[in-house]
């Protein structure tokens, strides 16, 4: 048997991805708890260090703090961090002979011992502080010898011999530079740390194809690289900071999907955007009729001038059509009838689409992969969503985004895998900055307060983005529940969770599916130009954009909610109704949301005051940054949602006093 145990018990060192084969996440402007229990035999004191070594910098350490709660043994440092790149840590955990010392000295002193039953204790203190001085600088050696011969000076009354070496001041004096026995190191451990981009976000996805002008005879004319550069206007007046493209690339003709996703395209249909590859070219092509990449780097860099990143969707399928096919056959399923394999979900099939096969030739598909990843990243593109990763070998994954982050740290990837936990799981160890979740299909108070409980535990490695719908997916609740189900989804979305996103549609709530029982939009824009009157709905009272807009202000405004782990749910006597804070310093905010898009939901609501930093009998007023109205409140409060076209689903309480 090996023998692992160290002379000091040091365990459960966190944060921790799977006993440190992979990198713990954080972001830059991020406090960092980093934790262990450390403990020994007896009744002898323990201390714990952590020695933290940041990006380019020397090693430094950080006394962490005693246990809170007496017998969990759980020494802690909170660490702001403010530098991107690999962060690495180990804990130390040591005898704390001075600290065993004062605490029998003390005790023995109240108990009503003498000199003489303290003789011991005060030669072995002396002992430890003429170590001590040694280690302090010299200006301080002084007060710690004159303390240790005072401990040996029996001719002293022992109040005295005590006093010095017990004094607060003298006392902190000497915690500066402790006696370190019998130090036990945990592994080395990895955090990897992202530009704050990577946890908090506003994304906002739409396709430019949709954004052309029709023309006299009523026929759509296809967007462009132009016309999505005019559209930011649009969506800066949103807030939305991220702008997520869906493929721009050529698409193929060959099995090309009609309206609906029929069979059969008429000519002049444009086809699915994540067909991918045509006589045009492939992934690291663009469609002609969005433009040339001059202007797809003008609207970049349009899109950057606003604040607002450009999202590329990174689709590693391919059409047909693709130039791959013929030059790189190898990169396939050939069925034994010899045809390529095209991509199949049972019972859907995907004729357009053949799915890349990576175990035929490895070498040369990941470093294809790279490259045209590496196109992009130089035209001016630092967020990709991936599309299907679950599809895909987890060891390519954790290839191609070590390659990435080695030469361009600063870029992050979103996983679109709505699969089996995990995957979805694995997936963000591996790498991925971002995850889409299960919000979309989370309804319910206690639903939700699950499920983002589950992800504050996984957030030393998983990241969620809370969409609140996409072109896949039209939900129930959203067909069904009608301007209040939007109004609701939203509010959530953009508070529960730092990172949130709306497939363009959404403000003005459309909810038709192809076909009861579907998800699928009717007349989906996967597969045809969808032009929209934003500009007009808004004049018309029917988009919620004002909302959507007010939501993204109060985020900007309140560092609360752009953060995960600081969330605490509160419980309420009715259902339907979801109450939870989040508090970052002096920033409290208190969100109770209706989850019921049909009935005014009222009742009472019960608040953990400890988690918002106020005693249990406090009163207080609150804010209310939706509706603009104040009112007194305490730990009991009372609360009517009405989801009603005049009624609020929810409110937004700013705790101001």
């Amino acid at each position: 048997m090996v023998l692992v145990a160290g002379r000091i018990g040091l365990t459960d060192v966190r944060p921790v991805v799977s006993a440190g084969n992979y990198p713990a996440c954080a972001v830059v402007g991020e406090d960092v708890t980093f934790s262990a229990v450390a403990f020994r035999e007896g009744h002898e004191a323990v201390c714990a260090d952590l020695v933290l070594r940041p990006p380019g910098a020397k090693p430094r350490s950080v006394r962490m703090s005693p246990p809170k709660y007496p017998g969990t043994d759980l020494w802690t440092a909170v660490v702001p961090i403010d530098r991107p790149g690999m962060w690495h840590f180990t804990v130390e955990a040591w005898g704390d002979p001075l600290e065993s010392w004062h605490h029998a000295v003390t005790v023995k002193l109240d108990a009503g011992q003498d000199a003489h039953e303290l003789a011991n204790d005060l030669f072995l203190g002396a002992r430890l502080l003429d170590r001590t001085a040694q280690l302090v600088p010299k200006a301080d050696r002084g007060t710690i010898i004159e303390a240790a011969d005072a401990l040996r000076d029996e001719e002293l009354a022992l109040p005295v011999r005590v006093g010095l070496a017990l004094d607060p001041q003298t006392w902190a004096l000497i915690r500066t530079q402790p006696i370190r026995e019998f130090v036990t190191k945990s592994a080395k451990y990895s955090v990897w740390v992202d530009r704050t981009r990577a946890l908090t976000g506003s994304w906002y996805e739409f396709f430019p194809r949709s954004l052309g002008s029709t023309s006299g005879e009523g026929v759509l004319k296809h967007g462009t690289f132009a016309d999505a550069a005019a559209h930011l206007d649009y969506v800066e007046q949103l807030g939305f900071d991220v702008v997520y493209l869906p493929p721009i690339h050529p698409i193929g003709i060959t099995n090309r999907k009609g309206p609906n996703n029929t069979l059969l395209a008429d000519l002049g249909d444009v086809g699915s955007p994540w067909a991918i590859g045509s006589t045009d070219g492939g992934h690291d092509a663009l469609h002609p009729e969005l433009g040339t990449m001059a202007d797809f780097k003008s609207f970049v860099a349009k899109a950057n001038a606003r604040g607002m990143e450009v999202a590329l969707d990174f689709a590693l399928q391919c059409s047909p059509d693709h130039p791959w096919v013929s030059t790189h056959p190898e990169w396939f399923t050939t069925r034994p009838d010899g045809s390529i394999a095209y991509a199949e979900n049972p019972p859907k099939k995907y004729q357009d689409i053949y799915p890349l096969n990576f175990d035929n030739d490895p070498k040369g598909l990941y470093a294809e992969c790279l490259r045209i990843l590496t196109v992009w990243i130089e035209a001016g593109v630092r967020i990709f969503r991936v599309d299907n990763p679950h599809t895909k070998p987890l060891n390519f994954w954790q290839w191609l985004i070590t390659e990435t982050k080695s030469r361009y740290p600063d870029v992050l990837f979103l996983a679109e895998a709505f699969t089996k936990p995990a995957m979805m799981h694995e997936l963000a160890r591996i790498g991925f900055t971002q995850s889409y979740t299960y919000y979309t299909w989370r309804d319910s108070p206690e639903e939700l307060r699950k499920y983002v409980t589950e992800l504050v535990e996984a957030a030393d490695y998983m990241r969620p983005n809370f969409f609140t719908n996409t072109p896949d997916i039209l939900t129930e609740y959203l067909q069904t529940g009608g301007p209040a189900a939007f109004k609701i989804r939203a509010i959530l979305a953009a508070t529960l969770s730092p990172t949130w996103g709306v497939y363009s549609g959404y403000e003005l709530m459309e909810r038709r599916p192809v076909r009861p029982g579907s998800e699928e939009y009717l007349d989906s824009e996967k597969y045809q130009l969808r032009p929209r009157d934003f500009e007009g709905a808004i004049a018309r009272g029917e988009s919620i954009a004002p909302l959507l807009a007010h939501l993204n202000t109060i985020r900007r405004e309140h560092p609360a909610l752009q953060w995960l782990r600081n969330i605490t749910f509160h419980d309420v006597d009715t259902d339907g109704i979801l109450v939870f804070s989040k508090v970052t310093g002096e920033d409290r905010l208190i969100v109770a949301c209706s989850t019921d898009p049909h009935h005014m939901r009222e009742g009472w609501l019960h608040l953990d005051m400890a988690a918002l930093g106020l005693p249990d009998d406090a009163g207080f007023q609150v804010h209310d940054l939706l509706n603009g109205a104040r009112y007194d409140w305490g730990q009991h409060n009372f609360v009517r949602l009405d989801p009603g076209a005049e009624g609020v689903p929810a409110h937004i309480l700013h705790v101001t006093t």
